[in-house]
């Protein structure tokens, strides 16, 4: 094929087609990049227009610049609350984010992956004002106005999920925060989060966080997904090098509370429109690996749960929130089903039901909270359990107080004790004493072995007698408890805000002497049941043998004196009949055993009880024609025994150099006293009932027939 000769003219006419063609496409470039930044400039506008017609604030952007092709970078931004210009709410050093060049020239422009360099969120409060509020109002969905009733209170549905809607409707699809830094400061408050790195991506969100509230100081993981759309997200906080300290608990409530990781798990919400301003619904779940809590009131160690899940269905309204049916709880390997409800005004009102499900009892036991249940730690047993417990009380009327709580066994037989030895009750052992502060007074062996150790059938049947309808009128037909003592105990402690009563049985008594310390905490109550339950559902010893440990180990007189043997502190039925009377247990007259059943429950007091004269108070003297009635009305004395009743005591023992007869009002001589309550039997409400059936209390179920007395035996 020939080939062409390219002339000087065709050069050049070849040369000026290549020179008009880049000349048409740098002309039509530069038309390009001229309209892009055209159309972005007007753009962000509409985003500045759009941001201050929703909320009351001014928004300033820095110059902005195409980058690349389609990444644009903007000099900085800030975003001042209209009402308040000198107090600046948000600001950004620069900000980088990736735009669809056709949205842009197509009217509709579309940002995504927006990446934020130090950055600063500066909130503030204070008592009249302040320059975030109007961040939880959303002018396309109204807040509804619901009719204002001091009566009925907040409506913390309302107010949740208006935070909810603020927080989530800000969630940027995609985004990546460099060095962002956010503080908080209120009359009562300041909080400090500092983020070196927090990446969104298609709702994936992870990154780093150091946080400071107050005074506590956590480092921080975040990691999880989030759905804005559906108001939905999975995340995970977990600790960076140690446990996370929650704050704010300590100082409020005087509470510690840790955790490893804690899962944050939001399904969904719905909010529904009502004649009191509307009511929120949320589903979700709240779950904990190594959470650990603390409070005084609770129990005096660490209450700690490796792993813990609630499954929660919860409404909160005017004034009331719930935890609604179908909800879950998960303590390792126990499964729970918890329903509540709180309503606040027009006065405090509270119901609980709790019902698990039918767990093996090795599970059963290993799966409660140490550090409350740390004496049945390692117990094991065959069949299965189940728990129940219904509570509820309207705080304007305390009496009207309802708690029902049962334990039942379906086959249950215990193999192992746990921590404590439950079966050293029916054998020989060595005991303990403490005093107030927790310091051991004495150590002595509850046996025959013990020279000091009075059997059962050595005592005095009056005192027997005494002790029994003071403290506990049901011992020997019970199972462990009287439901009806401990609830007006509750009511008591209620109304005085203190632990004013205990409501104890005999055995939760010798439980609590044996095994427990002397702090009153709900968890040493928690336990102290559960130990009485396993004793007297496994026929862990008789009743007898029960009662006699009880009068051979408690208290019965000051822990400071020391007897002629060195032995310190008056412990026992025989030191106690010694002590006062120089006598043995056995020949206990009626009136001696009626006064050391009055001392019982504060034998310290016991110094106070007599008048200058020797005499015995009014108050005392009340005691003893109760107790004494009761025991006549039940078959213990006679009708002769009660009318020869003496009121005069005959204190030979060393008590009587402990005894202070000194003036002081008296009531000896009165018809009745005008305060009681110092030897009011804790029980007198089953007392004054003597012809009903025994309280089945918490043990309704017996375990199976052919369940042995104890493990091994």
């Amino acid at each position: 094929m020939p080939l062409i000769a390219i002339t000087p003219s065709v050069k050049r006419k070849l040369l000026w087609s290549f020179a008009v063609l880049v000349t048409l496409f740098l002309l039509a470039l530069a038309v390009f990049l001229w309209k892009r930044q055209q159309l972005l400039t007007y753009a962000l506008g509409e985003v500045k227009t759009r941001v201050e017609r929703k909320y009351p604030v001014r928004l300033v952007l820095g110059k902005a610049r195409f980058a690349a092709l389609n990444t644009v970078e903007i000099g900085g931004m800030s975003l001042v609350p209209a009402a308040s210009p000198a107090d600046t709410l948000l600001t950004a050093r620069r900000l980088v984010a990736s735009l669809s060049v056709r949205s842009l020239f197509a009217g509709r422009p579309v940002f995504s992956d927006l990446q934020i360099d130090n950055a600063r969120l500066t909130a503030r409060k204070t008592a009249t004002s302040d320059n975030f509020g109007f961040l939880l109002k959303n002018s396309k969905k109204p807040a509804p106005e619901a009719p204002r009733d001091t009566r009925q209170g907040r409506n913390y549905g309302l107010l949740l999920n208006q935070l909810l809607e603020a927080g989530f409707d800000n969630v940027p699809g995609e985004a990546s925060f460099r060095q962002f830094y956010v503080s908080y400061e209120s009359l009562r408050h300041r909080a400090e989060f500092r983020l070196p790195a927090l990446t969104i991506r298609d709702g994936d969100v992870s990154g780093r966080l150091s946080a400071r509230l107050d005074d506590v100081v956590n480092e921080l993981g975040l990691a999880g997904h989030v759905e804005p759309g559906d108001y939905a997200a999975d995340l995970r906080v977990f600790g960076v090098g140690s446990s996370v300290q929650v704050p704010y608990l300590p100082a409020r409530f005087g509470a510690l509370v840790s955790f490893d990781t804690i899962r944050v798990v939001l399904a969904g919400k719905d909010f529904e429109d009502d004649d009191t301003g509307g009511h929120l619904v949320l589903r979700g779940a709240l779950a904990a690996r190594n959470f650990s809590l603390f409070h005084a009131k609770l129990a005096s160690n660490e209450v700690e749960v490796k792993r813990g899940r609630l499954d929660f269905i919860t409404t909160l309204g005017r004034g009331t929130a719930s935890l609604d049916k179908g909800s879950q709880l998960t303590l390792n390997k126990l499964v729970l089903y918890p329903e509540a409800s709180l309503r606040l005004k027009p006065s405090v009102a509270v119901s609980i039901r709790v019902n698990s499900a039918e767990t093996p009892a090795t599970d059963f036991f290993s799966s409660l909270p140490t550090g409350i249940f740390d004496g049945t730690q390692g117990t094991q047993g065959t069949g299965t359990l189940t728990y129940s417990m219904h509570g509820d009380v309207d705080l304007a009327n305390v009496d009207s107080l309802h708690f029902d709580s049962r334990l039942r066994g379906n086959n249950f037989r215990l193999t192992r004790f746990g921590a404590d030895d439950l079966g050293q009750l029916g054998r020989s052992f060595a005991y303990t004493a403490y005093n107030d502060r927790g310091d051991s007074v004495r150590t002595f062996l509850v046996g025959p072995e013990n020279p000091d150790f009075v059997p059962y059938a050595a005592i005095s049947d009056h005192l027997k007698g005494a002790i029994q309808t003071a403290e506990d009128p049901r011992f020997f037909t019970h199972k462990g408890f009287m439901e009806k003592a401990f609830v007006m105990s509750a009511i008591q402690n209620i109304k005085e805000r203190r632990f004013a009563r205990g409501g104890s049985t005999i055995s939760m008594q010798l439980v609590k002497n044996v095994f427990l310390s002397r702090q009153k905490t709900v968890g040493r109550k928690a336990e102290e049941a559960l130990m009485v339950w396993l004793i007297e559902n496994t026929r862990l010893v008789s009743k007898e043998r029960m009662f006699e440990v009880y009068l051979n180990v408690i208290e019965w007189g000051p822990s400071r004196y020391r007897w002629p043997s060195g032995k310190r502190g008056v412990y026992g039925v025989k030191d106690a009949s010694t002590f006062y009377f120089g006598k043995d247990a056995a020949d206990l007259s009626l009136a001696e055993s009626l006064y050391l059943a009055s001392i019982i429950p504060k034998p310290k007091y016991a110094r106070g009880q007599f008048n200058q004269y020797g005499e015995l108070r009014g108050s005392t003297r009340y005691f003893f024609r109760l107790i004494a009635d009761l025991m006549a009305q039940r078959g213990l004395i006679s009708g002769d025994q009660r009318g020869n009743l003496a009121y005069g005591l005959d204190l030979r023992g060393p008590a009587r150099n402990f005894m202070s007869f000194i003036p002081r009002p008296d009531t000896a001589r009165a018809v009745q006293p005008g305060d009681s309550a110092q030897f009011e039997p804790l029980n007198l409400i089953d007392l004054l009932n003597t012809g009903a059936a025994p309280d089945a209390g918490a043990n309704q179920v017996m375990p199976d027939a052919n369940a042995p007395a104890a493990p091994g035996k």
